[in-house]
Order: C-alpha cells, then structure tokens, then sequence
C-alpha cells in the first residue's frame, strides 16, 4: 500500500542520513528520512518560501504548519531566537526529526507537537504562520485546516503560505479572501508557485 507523508505513524523503514541544505543563505546538515514530506532534499516550493518572505516577526509565537523534517521551523527559529517556534505536524517521524535538527543547531526555541496537541501553545494567538500545506490531502481537508489555523491567527497576525499554481493556488487565494474574509496578497510567484501573504483582517 502507498504511504503518505501525512500518515500519522509512517510504516517505512527509519534509517536517517544526513543531508546539506541551504535555508535562507545559511547552509545547514540535517537529518531527514523515508516517510515524511520531501524526505531527501529541501523541496523547491519551500525553498520558494524561504527566498520570498522577509524575516519572520522577531518576538511571539510563530508556527510552521506541516513541518516535514523542519526546513521553515529551522529558518524561523534561527532567524528570530527570542520567539517561540511551534512545529506542528501529523506525522510522528517528522516531528521527531524537526525536533533533533533543531537541537543539533542550537536552537531551543523549538516546540514540535501534533496538531491536535497544539492548542495550548498558540491559546493566545500567533503571530506568523509560515506553511507549504498539504495541498494533496484534498480539497475539503485542507480548507478545514486553514479555517482551523488561520482562525488562530493574532489580530496584527499573518501568514504565509506557498501553493502550487498549477495545484490551485489562485483558487485558494480566492477562497481565503470570500470564505474567511482574510485579505491575501501574492508577495511572489517563481518556479510554478505562489507565495501567498494572509492577514487575519
């Protein structure tokens, strides 16, 4: 049976390697893995992202939906050490790697947590969300989890988030502004997608 990398518990074998990445001009090893998002090299939409956004607000709670391995905590994290990063995830494994990666870099402003777990930390709203979501979990799916997130976000909050135009990323655009009445600009758009720029309104 195929496996997703949003299964909660990946069935794959384990066996980490090592890997060199460059996260926002900062080149950094990580650990990745079979089963989870992008386990074998930094995927171009997040590295889209990355290039894209202006450094994340220095202080808060700030949150990267659907970690993988960590790629977007670990730039946050780095870029803004006095806030709190919170690495949300539905797979055990990328949580368990995100976490490992940013222990290895030093930086302990990190919190990886299932979504469901998450509550607390973000109870008094955060103030940026970086995301690549998981746009393939299907449509439905992943409205209710940007209704869910979104919905989180501070009053002066926004996000941030990086959909593959042929995915449906002005679509989604749409729906965010006529839904969820949040305003959303495009801050970007290269190599097939789109950077898109929420804010809570």
């Amino acid at each position: 049976m195929s496996e997703h990398y949003f299964t909660a518990r990946p069935a794959s074998p384990g066996e980490t390697r090592t890997i060199d990445v460059v996260l926002r001009g900062r080149p950094v090893q990580v650990r990745t893995a079979p089963g989870v998002f992008s386990g074998d090299r930094l995927d171009i939409g997040t590295r889209v992202l990355l290039d894209a956004v202006p450094d994340p607000a220095p202080t808060g709670t700030l949150v990267d939906l659907g970690c993988g391995w960590g790629p977007i905590t670990l730039a946050m994290a780095a870029a803004s050490p006095a806030a709190r990063v919170v690495a949300v995830d539905v797979n055990e494994r990328a949580r368990d790697l995100t976490a490992r990666n940013a222990a290895a870099l030093g930086l302990g402003n990190v919190v990886a947590t299932a979504p469901e777990e998450a509550g607390g930390l973000v109870a008094d709203g955060i103030d940026e969300l970086w995301s690549n979501p998981p746009i393939r979990i299907g449509k439905e799916a992943l409205h209710e989890l940007l209704r869910t997130w979104l919905g989180r976000l501070a009053p002066a909050g926004h996000a941030r988030l990086v959909v593959s135009k042929n995915l449906g990323a002005d679509s989604l655009q749409r729906w965010v502004e006529t839904e969820l009445g949040m305003p959303t600009e495009r801050l970007s758009s290269s190599k097939g997608f789109r950077v898109l720029d929420v804010r809570r309104g």
